[in-house]
């Protein structure tokens, strides 16, 4: 595994997501229809509105369509900005909540020094996102959520329980790459990223009509040490 400040594909740069982006450009609005239950979602987004003051800046890293996350955010009252490898999620997720901001980006532009220099936040959410990159450049991708917290930031997880690095699977009619970890391993790759784990839980999750077993969806909730 590289460290978070080491070289990972082709001299730094990510390994190419253009199959990943393209899988969920095809998916559109199905999503949503596909994983209509998200309430371990929505408990975790209920954590930040309920501990962040309002006006707060909040960055739904892998926003999707919008749903429910960004949407739920915004209602709070909180400032939200969404970020999405796919183009198709994020022209769905401004016609769901225009009230936010969206941009078509991969985290790895978020680097400090990258192309798009959004600020920092007081809380990000990153629910599922995380699990599509190889597990080389997950500790990358921490590092660089912790980079974009005020100090004292708060940090929404989630991720599938799978000892499996960059494995292909089937995925609502096409192929996507993941990666997961036991949830042993997992707190211990977030807490070497300088994170406090605040709660932990989990939910056995299958989704409605999809080409895939049960899964048991990990939510963290975190605060950047300092």
């Amino acid at each position: 595994m590289t460290s978070p400040t080491g070289d990972l594909h082709d001299g730094g740069r990510p390994r190419d997501r253009t199959g990943q982006a393209e899988a969920f450009d095809a998916i559109g609005d199905r999503y949503d229809e596909a994983f209509p239950h998200k309430e371990g979602q929505i408990a975790a987004t209920d954590w930040l509105v309920e501990t962040l003051p309002a006006g707060s800046r909040v960055l739904d890293l892998g926003c999707g369509t919008g749903l429910p996350t960004a949407r739920r955010l915004a209602e709070a009252g909180l400032e939200v900005v969404g970020v999405d490898l796919s183009a198709a999620m994020v022209a769905l997720a401004r016609e769901n909540v225009p009230e936010a901001e969206f941009h078509h980006a991969d985290i790895a532009d978020l680097r400090p020094g990258g192309p798009l220099d959004l600020g920092r936040f007081d809380a990000v959410a990153a629910f599922f996102s995380l699990l599509m990159l190889p597990r080389a450049e997950i500790p990358v991708a921490l590092l660089t959520i912790r980079q974009l917290l005020t100090p004292g930031g708060r940090f929404a997880l989630s991720m599938v329980e799978a000892d499996v690095d960059d494995v292909p699977i089937p995925f609502l009619g096409g192929r996507i790459r993941v990666s997961g970890y036991p949830r042993a391993r997992l707190r211990e790759v977030v807490e070497e990223a300088r994170f406090g784990i605040v709660e932990e839980s989990s939910r056995t999750y299958a989704p409605d009509g999809a080409d895939v077993p049960p899964e048991e969806h990990l939510f963290l909730r975190c605060t950047r040490l300092d």
